[in-house]
């Protein structure tokens, strides 16, 4: 899979494509829908999938203090990608400058002129340009103009309720682990690298994996019964039980969100490894104890109840 991050990396050897947009974030059950169709559109008319995507979400450019959680960071959805056969993906960074450009010069200019698009599939509501005054509409007209072929995408349900980015976040934020996995078609997991951190977790008994969330802000938050996966791909790849907890770590006046990770009887120095951490039961919200003694105590409570949760699972 091609990553070009950039429009100004757009060369001659990127026109002719078939190509989706969006921010795509969690790749969910629809998402996969569209990555699909976008597979069979490209095998029909013999050119590469490619999807382009925006850095960072709009909303976080614009109103960071109310854009939405991140369920899926760039490296997490390029896996995803890989996963569906898509074998383009333009990184667009959205700055002040992208959102200056009008919603002709996007169409007739990038995806025209510098991609060649030959077949867009798009969501009917998809809004884009400056102010976001281009419509499924407008894309209608313009591909009847410009002869390519234009395509919205289905809503997918489960349940009577929309697939979407909102539904997955909403799902977290309320721990129901099983609906999201319903809406994802796999587990929710994180991944990042681990950092040193102030080793407290060492002084209760409680020694942690510190991971950097590399969000704005976290989809979901509390304690969770969780697999650890170390050494992706490689032949000493090991999987590994634990309890996670993720957010602001209110006992020890924590500023920022992160996720720690207890990993049952394991003595290894993993620092600076990539890991990722699989969330398979909601066990408690996150809450702020008076004293080291009464935290200590309720990890040991949340580690009974994660070791119970992976005994039933056998």
């Amino acid at each position: 899979m091609q990553l070009v991050r950039g429009l100004h990396n757009i060369d001659d050897s990127h026109r002719g494509s078939v190509l989706t947009i969006g921010n795509f974030d969690g790749v969910h059950k629809g998402h996969q829908a569209i990555l699909k169709r976008l597979q069979k559109c490209a095998f029909d008319h013999r050119l590469p999938s490619t999807v382009m995507i925006f850095e960072p979400h709009p909303e976080e450019l614009f109103n960071p203090q109310n854009a939405p959680a991140r369920l899926t960071r760039l490296r997490e959805k390029l896996i995803q990608f890989k996963r569906y056969n898509v074998e383009r993906v333009v990184l667009v960074k959205f700055n002040k400058q992208f959102s200056q450009m009008t919603a002709d010069q996007f169409v007739i200019d990038l995806l025209l002129g510098k991609l060649g698009v030959k077949h867009l599939i798009i969501g009917d509501d998809f809004r884009f340009g400056f102010k976001r005054q281009g419509d499924f509409q407008m894309l209608g007209k313009l591909a009847e103009t410009h002869h390519f072929h234009l395509e919205n995408t289905h809503t997918l349900t489960l349940a009577e309720e929309r697939i979407s980015s909102t539904a997955v976040r909403q799902a977290l934020s309320l721990g129901d682990l099983d609906k999201t996995e319903k809406l994802l078609d796999r587990p929710y997991t994180i991944s990042g690298r681990v950092f040193h951190g102030d080793r407290r977790g060492r002084t209760i008994g409680f020694p942690t994996a510190n991971i950097l969330l590399h969000r704005c802000v976290s989809p979901l938050n509390g304690v969770f019964a969780v697999k650890l996966l170390l050494n992706e791909g490689k032949p000493n790849q090991s999987r590994h039980n634990g309890i996670a907890n993720i957010g602001n770590r209110p006992t020890v006046g924590g500023l920022r969100e992160q996720l720690e990770v207890h990993i049952f009887d394991f003595e290894q120095d993993i620092y600076g490894e990539a890991v990722e951490v699989t969330f398979l039961q909601f066990i408690r919200t996150e809450q702020k104890f008076s004293d080291f003694e009464q935290l200590k105590e309720q990890i040991s409570k949340d580690e009974n109840s994660a070791k119970q949760f992976f005994t039933n699972l056998t």
